[in-house]
């Protein structure tokens, strides 16, 4: 119960750091404050649906920012099971123990 308590303390400090740095970023000419904004949504989509709904707007919107979010996520995935010590599924892409 701690643990998730922490985890989503975390998640929301992250996600609204991100945020914060983006709109800072949005004045100061060393930042990239729009590339912030959209990595703290995309942290808060997962604990506010307001955040969730303003990415696929903006998914539908510009869908060359999609793509790049959808490669930038998979990236991050790859990451982070390589940093917690998780494998990559085998080359097939599927996992083994997944039934098809």
């Amino acid at each position: 119960m701690v643990k998730t308590a922490f985890k989503r303390a975390a998640v929301l400090v992250a996600g609204w750091a991100f945020v914060l740095v983006g709109i800072v970023g949005l004045f100061l000419p060393v930042l990239q404050g729009v590339l912030f904004i959209l990595i703290g949504l995309f942290i808060l989509s997962s604990e506010y649906i307001w955040a969730h709904h303003l990415l696929e707007k903006i998914r539908r919107r510009f869908p060359r920012v999609a793509n790049q979010l959808d490669h930038a996520k998979e990236k991050g995935a790859h990451w982070l099971r390589r940093i917690f010590g998780r494998e990559d599924p085998p080359s097939g892409g599927k996992d083994p123990s997944s039934r098809d």
